[in-house]
């Protein structure tokens, strides 16, 4: 005969739905079904939010989230919750830091989330400086913009770099320094007699 909901023991899977859960239901739930999936969070969060610095106290948040909406009640699919967590939180840092990284745009883009569109005024300004931007990456000599690329846009380390390019760590930075430079100069507008040449 099955066994009833009222004749399970404490180590059987608890309940996903009604009342409260109590703490020890949690704990259960968050060593078998939430634990196992670090090493994806770890890489998930390292993927959407560059600073690396970060990562420990944004996975633990996603922890504390995770674990007080248990005590609530349980999750139907543990995986997409803990996951739909993190990208909230992730959202939500993003609004409240006011400050968008590049990298943090296109990532979240990707997740289909909608920011708060900026004043026209903004916008206005923002065309211009990625116009003059990709001007002036346009114009950097071509070893020096694929150095840039896939270091500032692709966010390859530089050893990575070298290797692709098929020269050396010093000849990247050499690259890197050059170019982010002249990327610098053509967005703030450094007068063309104090820009340093290469």
């Amino acid at each position: 005969m099955a066994e009833t909901p009222e004749h399970k023991s404490e180590s059987a899977e608890p309940r996903r739905s009604g009342a409260a859960v109590t703490a020890s239901e949690v704990e259960v739930w968050f060593i078998r079904e939430v634990l196992p999936l670090e090493a994806a969070l770890t890489s998930f969060l390292r993927h959407n939010w560059r600073n690396r610095n970060d990562i420990a106290d944004l996975r633990q948040d996603v922890y504390e989230r995770v674990c007080e909406a248990a005590h609530v009640q349980m999750p139907e699919n543990t995986k997409a919750f803990v996951f739909r967590t993190a990208r909230n939180l992730l959202i939500n840092r993003v609004k409240r830091e006011h400050v968008v990284p590049i990298e943090a745009v296109s990532d979240l883009d990707a997740l289909g989330i909608a920011l708060d569109a900026p004043g026209p005024e903004r916008s206005v300004l923002a065309r211009d400086e990625l116009r003059r931007l990709q001007d002036a990456l346009d114009r950097l000599p071509p070893r020096c913009r694929e150095a840039v690329t896939l270091g500032r846009i692709d966010g390859l380390p530089g050893r990575e770099i070298a290797m692709r390019m098929g020269i050396s760590e010093a000849a990247v930075s050499m690259h890197l320094d050059h170019g982010i430079r002249v990327l610098v100069d053509a967005v703030y507008g450094a007068p063309e007699d104090t820009r340093r040449k290469p």
